[in-house]
C-alpha cells in the first residue's frame, strides 16, 4: 500500500521548487488603473451633459437674500436685449404665453425667472404679466448673492 502525499512540503517535493517564481506580467497592475480611468471619463462625460446651457448670456442682478429657489427646473430667461427663452429654447413672448397656458397644471405652475441685470425693467414686468396671464401662480426671481463687505 502506497501513500501519496500531495500537500507536503518536503525537500524538493513541494508544489513550487525553491528559486522558481511565477513570472508576473508587467501589465497586470496597469489594467485596473485603466479601468478606473475609463470609468471616470465616462462619468464626467455624462455628468457634464446634465447641466443645460442658456441660449444667451444672462447676468442676474445682485441680491442680499439668503434664500435659495426650490427644486423647480423650468426657467424663463430675459436677456439684456429683451430676448426671451423658456427651458433653453428662444421664443417670443406670445409663444411663451401660449406654451405655458397649455402646460398649466402639468408642472405644478412654479417657474423661475432669470433676467439679466441690464434688461429693461419694463420688459421684465411685461414678461411677468404674461406669465400671470398664462396662469402661473408662483414665480421665483433668480439673483446672485452680493458680498457682505465685512
Amino acid at each position: 500500500m502506497s501513500v501519496l502525499n500531495h500537500g507536503s512540503k518536503s525537500a524538493g517535493g513541494g508544489q513550487f521548487a525553491a528559486g522558481r517564481h511565477r513570472e508576473r506580467n508587467s501589465d497586470e497592475g496597469i489594467i485596473p488603473l485603466i479601468n478606473v480611468v475609463f470609468l471616470l471619463l465616462i462619468f464626467f462625460m455624462l455628468a457634464g451633459k446634465l447641466s443645460q446651457i442658456d441660449p444667451f448670456e444672462v447676468t442676474p442682478p445682485d441680491s442680499a437674500s439668503e434664500s435659495l429657489p426650490d427644486g423647480s427646473t423650468l426657467t424663463v430667461l430675459v436677456g439684456a436685449d429683451g430676448r426671451i427663452a423658456f427651458d433653453g429654447l428662444p421664443m417670443t413672448l406670445e409663444e411663451l404665453t401660449e406654451l405655458l397656458a397649455e402646460r398649466k397644471g402639468q408642472d405644478g405652475a412654479m417657474l423661475r425667472l432669470k433676467a439679466d441685470q441690464q434688461a429693461e425693467a419694463d420688459r421684465v414686468i411685461e414678461v411677468m404679466e404674461s406669465l400671470r396671464a398664462a396662469g402661473i401662480e408662483k414665480l421665483s426671481l433668480l439673483t446672485t448673492k452680493t458680498g457682505t463687505g465685512e
